[in-house]
């Protein structure tokens, strides 16, 4: 299947080769969790870049995007673990994403994914999506499982370190996921997007990365 749910939470950050162990370890044995128990998120995918930055990205997918705005999550960001905090506080480099997904072509979800951050014009969004539309056809593309758009709210995509506040042109950001079997895949499938003429001009940063592990809803220990 497709991406599951209409709502996607998608984190990216640098943490210090320092803290990089524990850093890792909160992700792998708490927070991932933590987050996919929330009502109404489905579940979480961790990968670290094969060539892209940041390093680390995780996506968290919702059942409807209103769940990024509902009052379980907002108790759960304002309810911080002491153990979220300490990492939290060490994010580098952060992206926060709030998007909805408005294309998910394909089945499944891949080993390897491509990223391409996209900056839309302030008019033609409708047209912009159509063109992508016609780009995101796994069924075309040897090694690709399914390819995604996610539209960020600008309102809501802010990260959680302390310079959220400060103004951020990318806040409203588009981003293209590539799900494909291996890193090899992701390059040709990508170029669709950022060697097209009419695309490219709006290509902010475009990545590779590899999983590392995902959890669902129903992975989660049962009372």
């Amino acid at each position: 299947m497709p991406i599951a749910g209409q709502g996607m939470l998608l984190t990216s950050m640098d943490i210090d080769s320092l803290h990089e162990a524990e850093f890792n370890r909160w992700y792998d044995r708490e927070h991932l969790e933590e987050r996919v128990a929330i009502d109404g998120f489905l579940e979480a995918r961790r990968y670290v870049a094969h060539d892209g930055k940041p390093k680390y990205l995780s996506l968290y997918s919702t059942a409807t995007f209103d769940v990024l705005e509902s009052p379980a999550y907002r108790k759960a960001l304002a309810n911080q673990t002491d153990w979220s905090k300490a990492n939290i506080a060490r994010f580098q480099n952060m992206i926060r994403g709030v998007a909805r997904i408005t294309i998910s072509r394909g089945v499944g979800r891949g080993a390897a994914l491509g990223i391409i951050r996209l900056r839309p014009p302030a008019e033609g969004a409708d047209k912009l999506r159509a063109a992508l539309r016609e780009q995101l056809d796994p069924a075309s593309r040897d090694g690709i499982i399914s390819m995604h758009l996610l539209e960020n709210d600008p309102d809501l995509s802010k990260p959680l370190t302390p310079d959220a506040e400060k103004p951020d042109p990318g806040a409203g950001d588009w981003f293209v996921l590539i799900d494909a079997t291996d890193v090899g895949a992701v390059p040709a499938a990508a170029a669709g997007i950022t060697g097209n003429a009419a695309l490219k001009p709006l290509v902010v940063t475009s990545g590779v990365y590899k999983l590392l592990w995902d959890i669902a809803k129903s992975d989660l220990p049962r009372e």
